[in-house]
């Protein structure tokens, strides 16, 4: 049974509610999950308040903190294989790439440990004789965390080692149909020394537990992965106390490939921006815009390559590509493409689910390319994720440009070109928080990852995920006060 922390206590839902939690591969249930709702996160937030309102977790020195977290980092090392293994059960992803992230998610929680206390804040040459005016970085207050299905650890990781680094205290839901990574880290975080209350878990969905999140006056902040539409409600929900936001919804990326890039090298990054995770990806280069010269030979290359992507078990060491989270999610891929059928694309390959009688009962969706695509098409604008790519043509630098801009999205991008100076005037004109040259989804704790127009408000790591968890505080001090006879 998988419990809720709150206060330092692993409890059950108030209501006794439980979800059973499925394997994506097979329908097995793998584990049974407390249901909480919106009391369970009421009891949590109070937790949270309580704990940061009268407890000493956001007044002890950084470098203590810091210290907490660098334990927290050495104890996901420690318990990696178990991690990894819970994250593809839950998940359907491969063993190879969950072990991937648990390095990942380490390396974040050790970048955010080394930046506590690292920043004591500004001395400015006050303008005032016989002054002094300095500025303070304090925790925001109670931190709501909501984070996605998709890397159900990654994404807490990358909300929970700024939070606890900057002094706040936190109440996160993760993903109802995901979350057994999360009390893994939450038991990990307790054996770390992190004191009750600043940390606290509620598992439930998100119309009940992440609405209370979202509207209650004792959160000062509210930090969401995951859909646009849910982002949207969200928002509005938090101007009942002005939270502070921080919000990531997503992207339709393109990915530039030019005639004067490395074929091969194009093809490769092709397939890895769309392919990993099932195409379960924020960041993934769904949108392949190619020049005209090479269009049709870089398509025929793909597509043989495509055709020979291994679908399986997470645990089984030569499959290269899981099956989609859900059931529901599954309906929504074929429906997906479908549409775009009905738009008039050329399914190249894929564009179906897999025949094979060891695959049926997983929600497999084969691997697809879409061609004869145009920027207008439903398709093309709207976020699929899944394992669909849709190639569309272009003939000069500022029409890819144009392309890559056309969209409500703003997440990332990449530009494959040998010419250095073409690939600086792309990247100088795309506008997305983050976009690769001869690369594609890449990140690190070092970078702020984060997205321009709908796909959302603020910056997860580097040093901006931090401040995103921070107050800012000026303090003007009179060194000689003296009355100033104005009345």
């Amino acid at each position: 049974m998988q419990k809720m922390f709150i206060n330092g206590e692993w409890v059950e839902a108030i209501s006794g509610m439980t979800r059973n939690i499925i394997n994506p591969y097979n329908q097995k249930i793998i584990a049974t999950a407390a249901e909480g709702n919106e009391q369970d996160a009421k009891r949590a937030i109070a937790s949270a308040r309580e704990a940061f309102d009268n407890k000493e977790w956001a007044f002890i020195p950084a470098i203590e903190r810091g210290a907490v977290v660098q334990r927290i980092a050495s104890l996901i090392e420690r318990d990696r294989h178990e991690l990894a293994e819970l994250e593809s059960l839950d998940t359907g992803k491969t063993v190879e790439e969950s072990l991937g992230d648990m390095d990942d998610i380490a390396g974040v929680f050790r970048y955010f440990a080394e930046m506590a206390g690292k920043d004591g804040g500004a001395i400015i040459d006050s303008p005032i004789p016989n002054s002094m005016s300095r500025v303070v970085h304090e925790p925001v207050g109670v931190c709501g965390q909501i984070t996605p299905w998709n890397y159900p650890l990654l994404q807490a990781s990358w909300k929970l080692a700024p939070a606890l680094a900057a002094g706040n205290t936190l109440v996160m839901k993760p993903s109802e149909i995901t979350p057994l990574t999360s009390v893994k880290v939450f038991e990990l975080m307790a054996e770390a020394g992190i004191p009750a209350g600043v940390v606290n878990l509620v598992l439930g969905p998100g119309d009940s537990v992440g609405a209370e999140l979202s509207e209650n006056a004792e959160v000062d902040l509210i930090s969401f992965t995951g859909g646009i539409h849910t982002g949207k409600k969200i928002m509005q929900a938090a101007s009942s106390n002005v939270k502070n936001l921080a919000l990531e919804l997503g992207g339709k990326n393109p990915n530039i490939v030019f005639a004067d890039a490395d074929f091969d090298t194009a093809v490769d990054q092709a397939m890895n921006a769309v392919f990993f995770h099932a195409g379960q990806i924020c960041s993934a280069g769904t949108r392949l815009l190619v020049e005209e010269s090479i269009h049709d030979d870089l398509v025929e290359a793909l597509v043989e390559r495509v055709k020979n992507i291994k679908l399986g078990s997470g645990f089984d060491a030569s499959t290269q590509m899981g099956p989609l989270i859900s059931k529901e999610h599954l309906s929504k891929v074929v429906e997906y493409v479908e549409n775009g059928k009905k738009e008039g694309v050329t399914v190249a390959v894929g564009g179906g689910r897999p025949e094979e009688p060891e695959l049926q009962n997983g929600f497999f969706y084969l691997p697809t390319v879409l061609v004869n695509c145009t920027t207008d098409m439903r398709v093309v604008q709207e976020e699929g994720f899944g394992p669909v790519v849709t190639v569309e043509k272009f003939t000069t630098e500022e029409e890819a440009i144009r392309l890559a801009n056309d969209s409500i999205y703003g997440l990332s991008g990449g530009v494959f070109t040998n010419d250095i100076a073409k690939a600086e005037r792309c990247v100088a004109k795309m506008r997305m928080g983050t976009v690769w040259i001869n690369d594609v989804n890449l990140y690190f704790p070092q970078a702020p990852w984060g997205g321009y127009k709908q796909s959302g408000i603020g910056r997860e790591l580097g040093k901006s995920g931090l401040e995103e968890y921070q107050e800012t505080k000026h303090i003007f001090q009179n060194l000689k006060p003296e009355p100033m006879n104005w009345f």
